[in-house]
């Protein structure tokens, strides 16, 4: 009988420490789920820790919970075509809870139901608080992973990257 083999040790990579959370949720009018499942998947895989609050948020639900998680970021995604309305009335109440007032906070999806998206509506947008703005039919996945790969290690939350200067 031959000597017993032993397998050799097990090398794993240690653990990457997470880049912080991100909060991903829709807003009071949108039921849609797919959408917050890929982006939370899409997230993670980027090195953040996600906190899915789900469809049909409330406002005063979603600001609560972001306020008590300080999360590194927070991404509101819209389907319905609700996401210009319903963001621009939630973006003054995420701005004006202190430890809010800093984080990036972006949208994205379907923003609008007349077919008319676009730089007008993105510029309201980004003037009214929003950080980033990711349209449907430009390319919002490649233009989403330029703004994560351009934000400040997890703690330092400005300065947040020009989305100008983001390639698209």
């Amino acid at each position: 009988m031959g000597e017993a083999q032993v397998p050799a040790p097990r090398t794993e990579a240690a653990p990457q420490a997470s880049k912080g959370t991100v909060v991903v949720t829709t807003l009071a009018s949108d039921s849609h789920t797919w959408n917050l499942v890929f982006l939370q998947l899409l997230i993670e895989e980027c090195g953040y820790d996600v906190v899915n609050l789900g469809p049909c948020v409330p406002d005063e639900v979603l600001v609560a919970e972001c306020g008590d998680l300080r999360p590194e970021m927070i991404v509101i995604s819209s389907v319905n075509g609700h996401g210009y309305q319903d963001g621009m009335r939630v973006i003054p109440q995420l701005r004006a809870r202190g430890p809010l007032a800093a984080t990036p906070i972006v949208i994205g999806g379907k923003l609008g139901t007349d077919g008319g998206e676009g730089v007008d509506r993105t510029g309201e947008l980004m003037a009214a608080g929003f950080d980033a703005v990711f349209e449907d039919g430009k390319d919002p996945i490649a233009a989403f992973h330029s703004f994560l790969a351009a934000l400040p290690p997890a703690g330092a939350r400005r300065p947040l990257p020009d989305p100008s200067r983001i390639p698209a």
